[in-house]
């Protein structure tokens, strides 16, 4: 049975940045802060509750006869007692001999063109355990998006006013961006697991080095970013927010209503219409704040059972990072231009330069991943390196076809208006002949 690492991972980060929030809320307030104490106890309060709130709805003891349980999430040490029962389920796996399991089919990865399709049988230990680990998964989005990423931005921005990092301050910084990295790679393994679920997926370590690489380029750019833009124009980073958030919350629902689906009923049996509604709701809304600062990976889909698009959608993709490419380095324009005496010992057009260069290494690194790390490449229709070819034999096509439209201009302005000789005619009825098999050179 699979060691519970995971959740061992999210309980750590969990405990380790509530008590870093609470900490550095008390330096603000014995400093006379009391606007940074509010907000640092807001984006580390409330994620913490919408995460009691995510362990109970996924472990489903709303309708369970658990007051202990339920006493525990509202005293806020849910995630700890799911911890200990999950290493509590693990360490006796080997020693109870379960009278019942279930046989699961998964196919192989093709080798060779060919897949097989194997059984497993899985027991009610590795079943809780599976639970235990999609839950902290949840958990562990809720927590980085929620909590973690606004939370690094703002601390990130009362260092540019102050012009000062503290030791707890900045390790509680640094938790906040390992946070928001771990809950970014989850959104991947989940986004993997969910269109490729009648496959056995195994990612190997390399495969979450190079996601944890690209996910670290790409949030840590995209916050400084915000933050150099909020300490120049603080009114106007409420609209860019604002555009972004209902953008990506709204995409959603237009795709559903465009699509004439009904509304999902059977989504839950035990929630009303209105309920359904409002974890809708709440489920968009996570949606847009995980793509303010990254990629999603998961893409929403609510005319969907599953919620979730199957289907490896490579030009949103190729929109999403070339339109966040473009406002980043919008936003760092204005900033140049607008920057205060705060900045006077930086060196804007290198610090410019450098964080439009960390944004494309973020892309690089998941070229890199698509190309070579993913687990289910061999399932893809195209990879990354056959759409660079495709573009490039698609740009040389276009280029060699110029050069025979500009070789006609030429000579058409050359040759003058009324002769009629033969062999000038000649000449130039050979031209005509030269554009048309210029096709031949770039085939489809």
């Amino acid at each position: 049975m699979k060691f519970p690492g995971s959740v061992l991972a999210s309980v750590f980060l969990f405990v380790a940045e509530t008590a870093a929030a609470l900490y550095l809320s008390s330096t603000y307030r014995s400093g006379g802060d009391g606007m940074w104490q509010a907000l640092t106890l807001l984006f580390s309060l409330l994620p913490c509750a919408l995460v009691q709130l995510t362990l109970l709805f996924v472990h489903r003891d709303f309708s369970r006869d658990r007051p202990l349980v339920l006493l525990l999430h509202l005293l806020q040490l849910g995630p700890l007692f799911r911890c200990f029962e999950v290493f509590c389920i693990y360490c006796q796996s080997g020693h109870i001999e379960e009278p019942y399991v279930s046989i699961t089919k998964k196919r192989q990865i093709p080798k060779d063109g060919l897949s097989e399709e194997i059984e497993k049988e899985v027991g009610q230990a590795e079943g809780k355990l599976f639970t235990h680990r999609s839950a902290f998964s949840r958990a562990s989005v809720i927590q980085a998006f929620l909590g973690s990423a606004p939370q690094l931005t703002l601390q990130l921005y009362i260092s540019t006013l102050q012009q000062n990092i503290t030791i707890g301050r900045c390790l509680f910084m640094i938790l906040s961006l390992l946070s928001i990295v771990y809950g970014a790679l989850r959104c991947n393994i989940l986004a993997i697991k969910i269109k490729y679920d009648e496959y056995e997926v195994k990612v190997k370590p390399l495969a979450y080095v190079c996601i944890f690489l690209w996910r670290s380029f790409e949030i840590a750019t995209r916050v400084i970013v915000l933050v150099l833009f909020t300490s120049v124009l603080k009114a106007w980073v409420v609209m860019v927010i604002l555009i972004n958030f209902f953008s990506f919350f709204f995409y959603p629902w237009i795709l559903f209503w465009c699509s004439g689906s009904p509304f999902p009923e059977n989504f839950e049996k035990a929630f009303s219409r209105v309920g359904t509604t409002i974890v809708l709701c709440f489920l968009t809304f996570l949606y847009a704040g995980i793509n303010m600062f990254c990629w999603s990976a998961v893409q929403l889909k609510i005319n969907s059972p599953d919620l979730i698009s199957k289907s490896q959608n490579w030009y949103r993709l190729l929109v999403y990072y070339m339109l966040r490419f473009i406002e980043n380095a919008f936003l760092l324009l204005v900033w140049y231009f607008y920057k205060t005496d705060i900045y006077m010992y930086v060196c804007a057009p290198l610090l410019i330069l450098q964080l439009l260069i960390g944004y494309c290494t973020a892309i690089l690194f998941m070229l890199v991943f698509y190309q070579f790390f993913h687990p289910c490449k061999k399932l893809f229709s195209s990879s990354v390196s056959d759409g660079f070819q495709r573009w490039l034999k698609y740009v040389c096509c276009n280029c060699r076809q110029q050069k025979p439209c500009e070789s006609v201009a030429k000579t058409d302005i050359r040759l003058p208006g009324g002769r009629d000789e033969t062999p000038s005619s000649s000449k130039v009825s050979s031209v005509p002949s030269q554009i048309f098999t210029t096709d031949e050179l770039c085939p489809a």
